[in-house]
């Protein structure tokens, strides 16, 4: 199996450090509002890259953190905790806020057939483990006390930088005056903060009452749940310049090497060709798109027609698209299961290797989803060929074993209903070459006639 891996830009073969076993950090989500659809594609990229490493016969080991404090409002430590803020906002009680969120993400994930990670753990129940990480980089004199928190001096691990690539002296000299004047760099950031008396969730901690910071919460339960070194990391490209880079450099100045051996990251999805965000009005949740008459499979559906690292365009065009093409899939499927055909094992071997090939070269899940598609359309219906597309389907989680909806007739506008009445009241006085005329204007306008016993059928061109 190869892995695009962000670190090196580069594919590279994967090599798990322990034999038949994967060990996997993904970030969660920051439940301080309800995930929208382009949240919800990295989770996909998280579930097809979990199914493609069972597929490759790896017992998985992977944690999914739930931020439920600590994420500020500024990636530069500035503003206030995104819980707090809605909290204060919605007059409601945050740890509420952050109940009701959770439950309905993970509804989101059901639906769209994600599995859960093998562990799952919210940042409020790890303050301990921050605490203690925190202690340590200050032992190592890799943090230091402002009067409003301890912050990571970047200066003091020669690595910072290495996944975005920044150029921080670039960075420094064209700094703006900083919002924090304790700060030693501008790309220092907060491990721990110090909060006021006011501030509704806070802690005990040897600097005073305070709340961690958002970075150092993956580091710490990384570091308790999967070990010092594990092999994948996973996150929205958003996630490079600031908080994947924050936590190598926090980890392995902790640790004295590299936790993490590949960073993957999945890109944006654009709404109409723009960003995509909550604030935009344009953040469409799951519960959008099925008021809007579409099932959470067609979503999958229609993720899975670009590669992760692709952005992905979100149209409603788009996804209506996924929804009929969803559907005509299941029913070339459906045509397979009690299919009496001898089926061709050796095409089908063919398609069960090409799909292997396709998956385990970076979870390239639009290519494998051709060969699906492949198999669907092979002209021997055999209960062997809906046997092998079930298997596929335990890497693409579609769901192909649903039954296809049943099509709706077909309702023509008003005009071509007439213009078809017309033809054939000119048929029934002879008068042919009128009828010709009509056949040819239809034909046009993309409606195909055909004269039969029955009367006259159309279909669309």
């Amino acid at each position: 199996m190869k892995l695009y891996n962000t670190l090196t830009r580069s594919k590279e073969t994967f090599r798990p450090i322990r034999d038949g076993q994967a060990g996997i950090y993904s970030c969660g989500p920051t439940v301080y509002n309800y995930a929208h659809i382009g949240n919800l594609r990295a989770y996909l990229f998280m579930d097809w890259l979990r199914r493609g490493l069972t597929m490759a016969g790896y017992t998985l080991q992977s944690v999914m953190n739930i931020t439920d404090v600590g994420h500020l409002t500024d990636d530069a430590d500035d503003g206030e905790d995104k819980l707090a803020e809605a909290a204060r906002e919605r007059k409601l009680d945050p740890w509420e806020i952050a109940r009701t969120v959770t439950e309905a993400f993970f509804r989101d994930l059901d639906a769209l057939n994600i599995g859960r990670p093998e562990t799952l753990c919210k940042a409020t129940e790890h303050i301990p483990q921050m605490l203690e990480f925190v202690s340590a980089l200050l032992r190592k004199g890799h943090a230091y006390e402002t009067p409003d928190g301890i912050y990571f001096d970047i200066m003091s691990f020669p690595g910072y930088g290495k996944l975005s690539r920044l150029d921080l002296d670039a960075q420094q000299a064209g700094a703006r005056v900083e919002v924090n004047p304790h700060k030693r760099h501008p790309a220092d950031f907060a491990l721990w903060k110090k909060a006021p008396p006011e501030h509704i969730m806070q802690w005990e901690s040897p600097w005073g009452m305070g709340y961690p910071g958002w970075h150092i919460e993956c580091s710490a339960m990384g570091l308790q749940y999967l070990g010092e070194r594990f092999d994948i990391h996973t996150g929205g490209v958003d996630h490079i310049p600031v908080h994947h880079e924050n936590e190598i450099a926090q980890s392995e100045a902790l640790l004295g090497h590299p936790a993490v051996h590949v960073w993957m990251h999945g890109e944006f999805m654009l709404v109409d060709g723009g960003k995509m965000g909550k604030s935009l009005g344009n953040g469409y949740l799951l519960s959008d798109l099925q008021a809007r008459g579409f099932a959470p499979m067609h979503f999958r559906f229609f993720c899975a027609n670009a590669h992760y690292r692709n952005k992905l365009n979100f149209t409603w065009e788009g996804l209506g698209a996924a929804k009929t093409s969803y559907e005509r899939l299941l029913a070339a499927i459906a045509q397979h299961k009690d299919g009496a055909a001898r089926a061709d094992t050796v095409k089908l071997d063919a398609l069960h290797a090409e799909f292997a090939e396709a998956i385990f070269d970076d979870i390239n899940i639009p290519k494998a989803l051709g060969v699906l598609w492949g198999a669907a359309r092979l002209p021997e219906k055999s209960r062997a060929a809906y046997d092998l597309i079930q298997e596929m389907d335990a890497a693409l989680g579609l769901s192909l074993d649903a039954a296809p909806e049943p099509a709706e007739p077909e309702v023509l506008d008003a005009d071509i209903e007439a213009l078809i009445a017309k033809r054939q009241e000119a048929r029934a006085a002879r008068n042919f070459a009128e009828a010709d005329r009509i056949r040819d204007e239809l034909k046009n306008m993309g409606i195909l006639l055909e004269d039969t016993k029955e009367g006259v059928k159309w279909k669309r061109n």
